[in-house]
């Protein structure tokens, strides 16, 4: 069974960012969203890792069919960059994350670094 969260923007009054996927095991973080249609607007993927780290953070966007927003996280929910990632290519976060958020490029427009996200169940 998939885990579901909700981000807000705690910075922006608790303003809506995306509705994701959380992803914890390795190999939901390998396959991330690589040779799947692009995703419904207002969704994504949160790939978590066990402490921050530049490199443990790093994505690869081999295989992918569309560009990604894509917003770095730190154990406190605080963004620490974000960037439009386009296929083929890899991506390494300007500080230590341990959250990576990915979405459509649209969610670029709904975070900006040093602001903080919270993090809910869906189903609550």
């Amino acid at each position: 069974m998939s885990r579901w969260v909700i981000l807000r923007n705690r910075t922006r009054n608790q303003s809506f960012v995306v509705r994701a996927r959380w992803c914890s095991s390795f190999a939901c973080k390998l396959r991330g969203l690589s040779l799947q249609r692009p995703i419904p607007s207002g969704t994504g993927l949160i790939l978590v890792e066990r402490g921050e780290s530049r490199w443990g953070t790093a994505i690869h966007m081999v295989g992918m069919l569309f560009a990604l927003g894509v917003v770095w996280l730190d154990g406190d929910g605080r963004v620490v960059d974000v960037c439009r990632a386009d296929p083929w290519r890899i991506y390494v976060p300007q500080a230590p994350a341990r959250f990576t958020l990915e979405g459509l490029p649209e969610i670029l427009d709904r975070v900006a670094v040093d602001d903080v996200l919270d993090v809910s169940d869906a189903d609550s």
